[in-house]
């Protein structure tokens, strides 16, 4: 068993900021996404309290497959879950506490199953679409018609859409990268009176002393009256104001990603459709659907922003599975 590394009594009566808080400053540094942040901070405090609050210099590589095994065993997570908490972990000693120490290598993550994905026929779309109405349906036009994921839709701004290209620009999507994407003319009509009440709302907010969002990373410092800008705004605010736990900025922020999941699950219940099907199938039937079409895999990795090509590929396997095979009891 490797020995753990021993605090010091300077490191235990440090004055410096918490390790939660030396964490989340790290993560922004670094520009991850708030919901990077939230998962890795849980993900290091639920390691942290189920090895009784010891600091993480404290431990080893057993205390951390210790706590793998409990996730995987008793709490049943799934393996993409797990390396999750395994690469928060990972963080915590790499970035935040500087271990470059050989066991943190050594440490396997759990193998992912090769899962084929949910797809809807075209002809189910069109019943699950027929089943929304208003923002709801306008979102999901945006994850079947554009392949985004639910959180890049809520996340888009205003300056994000664009009506003259056809397009839609995807930032800070997974792995930090940015994209573009294409844009359906058929959501022409109802996004942009989606939008022109988008502005009013905005309009009536500036009147009321509000009107102000929040800006990604330090723009508000670079441009100080940018985020009175409806540009600047999200493409589906919620109805309510929330308050900026670190600046103290009232403000709308965007829709919650529940409220929508909840809409689809109703519409795909109502369309009386036997699949475990959620918001992500509407993505990965824009996907398959492409590939159907004839468009080459390429450019549908582009469109779904995927590193790799190997991750595209899944969706081969949709449209190949079976095909061409005449069953036994055909003949």
């Amino acid at each position: 068993m490797t020995k753990a590394k021993k605090l010091s009594a300077a490191q235990k009566t440090s004055s410096e900021p918490k390790l939660l808080d030396k964490v989340k400053i790290d993560l922004r540094t670094k520009h991850y996404s708030k919901k990077t942040e939230e998962a890795y901070l849980k993900w290091i405090k639920e390691f942290i309290y189920f090895n009784n609050k010891k600091h993480p210099l404290e431990l080893t590589k057993e205390n951390i497959e210790k706590y793998l095994s409990e996730l995987a065993v008793k709490r049943n997570v799934s393996a993409s879950t797990q390396n999750q908490a395994l690469s928060a972990i990972l963080y915590l000693y790499r970035n935040v506490l500087k271990e470059e120490v050989g066991w943190l290598n050594d440490v396997i993550r759990a193998k992912r199953s090769a899962r084929i994905p949910v797809v809807f026929t075209r002809d189910e779309i069109q019943k699950v679409f027929s089943y929304l109405e208003g923002t709801s349906k306008i979102i999901c036009s945006l994850l079947y018609g554009s392949g985004l994921r639910l959180g890049e839709a809520l996340r888009l701004r205003i300056k994000d859409i664009s009506f003259d290209y056809n397009q839609i620009t995807v930032r800070d999507a997974k792995g930090n990268k940015d994209r573009i994407t294409t844009l359906a003319k058929s959501v022409f009509p109802e996004l942009k009176n989606h939008l022109n009440n988008v502005f009013l709302i905005h309009k009536s907010d500036l009147k009321k002393g509000k009107g102000k969002t929040k800006l990604p990373n330090a723009l508000a410092l670079k441009y100080p009256n940018a985020d009175r800008d409806f540009y600047w705004q999200y493409a589906f605010p919620a109805d309510k104001y929330i308050k900026d736990k670190d600046s103290g900025l009232i403000y709308r922020y965007h829709i919650h990603e529940s409220s929508i999941q909840r809409k689809i699950k109703e519409a795909i219940k109502q369309a009386g459709i036997l699949k475990p099907a959620s918001s992500h199938t509407f993505r990965h039937s824009f996907a398959t659907h492409l590939l159907e079409s004839g468009y080459d895999i390429r450019t549908i990795q582009e469109l779904l922003g995927h590193n790799s090509v190997k991750t595209t590929m899944i969706y081969t396997h949709v449209i190949n599975q079976g095909a061409g095979v005449i069953s036994p009891l055909d003949r």
